[in-house]
């Protein structure tokens, strides 16, 4: 059972073979230009010739002239660049996802000779390389990571089919991911995640909301009690400095009453001190005596009005 298994395989991969073979052979015998001496190439364009079955030159766009029946051009190759569709094939993920995917492949012969006799046919070979290639790094991400990058892929992909066609004369320029298809209950399962990630953003965004509205109200009130310990403060400062004006001025008052009660008691103690160092004169002492007792009087009145007032102010 084994060995039928495997020889259908084998004649799977001959028929493969064969059939690519024989869509490179009638692509080379048919529609090549004939041998008619004087030859104008086309621009982008390589001719490859052949002299009695074997490689001779390579023919450039312009004139060229080739001998009769020695030569024959074998193969034509276009110099422009080549757009391949890949076909939609299954790739497995790493987390064991089964995809759909397909592609579209920019490529551009840069080495005639090795496109000719490198590779039986060069398209094929690259669009078998190309999907090759996709399942490969396919194989190496999740799911997740198959959506965010696919730009990198598409890097890998390039990087690993100039790699190997390196040798055919082809260089790969870029490779396109069309489409990605998903099952369709891992597809619910993705709009499902989708759904609870912009619920969670949802709630994260209010509860960031709350938080702002939080901090700026408990601000305002940190704001507005300094504010108010400031006027308090300004307030206190005032009050004390009026406070210290107003004892200020009392005590210059009281400094100044001090200052003209001891003038006064000095200026009426020298007075009676003079009054009783005169000599007394007959006949005068009685008025002398009279005159001593009304300054006497008159200095003790004077001195009862400025001590009420120091005792006022």
């Amino acid at each position: 059972m084994l060995a039928r298994s495997v020889r259908a395989s084998g004649a799977l991969l001959l028929r493969g073979s064969v059939q690519a073979s024989g869509r490179a052979a009638r692509r080379a015998s048919s529609g090549l230009p004939r041998n008619t001496v004087v030859l104008f190439v086309p621009q982008q364009e390589a001719w490859v010739v052949e002299r009695m079955g074997r490689f001779h030159r390579i023919l450039e766009p312009g004139l060229n002239i080739l001998i009769p029946v020695l030569d024959r051009i074998r193969y034509v190759q276009s110099l422009k660049e080549i757009v391949i569709n890949v076909p939609e094939q299954s790739a497995v993920t790493l987390d064991n996802v089964t995809l759909q995917i397909d592609g579209v492949l920019y490529l551009r012969i840069m080495d005639p000779y090795k496109a000719s006799y490198g590779v039986e046919d060069p398209e094929y070979a690259v669009t078998q390389l190309a999907q090759t290639t996709m399942r490969s790094e396919l194989g190496k991400l999740s799911l997740d990571k198959v959506f965010r990058e696919r730009e990198s892929l598409n890097a890998n992909i390039v990087d690993a089919i100039n790699q190997a066609a390196d040798c055919w004369g082809i260089r790969c320029l870029r490779y396109e991911i069309k489409d990605i298809h998903v099952p369709p209950r891992v597809k619910e399962s993705m709009q499902m995640q989708v759904e609870a990630e912009r619920r969670k953003r949802a709630t994260v965004l209010e509860s960031e909301g709350t938080r702002e509205s939080a901090i700026n109200v408990a601000e305002g009130k940190k704001q507005a009690q300094i504010l108010a310990s400031e006027a308090e403060k300004a307030e206190q400062i005032n009050q004390a400095a009026g406070e210290a004006s107003a004892v200020l001025a009392k005590a210059k008052a009281k400094a100044e009453a001090i200052r003209i009660l001891a003038a006064a008691l000095t200026q009426h103690a020298m007075g009676v001190y003079g009054a009783l160092t005169k000599a007394p004169v007959p006949g005068a002492q009685d008025s002398v005596s009279s005159r001593s007792s009304r300054d006497v009087q008159s200095t003790d009145a004077s001195l009862d009005e400025e001590l009420d007032r120091v005792k006022l102010s």
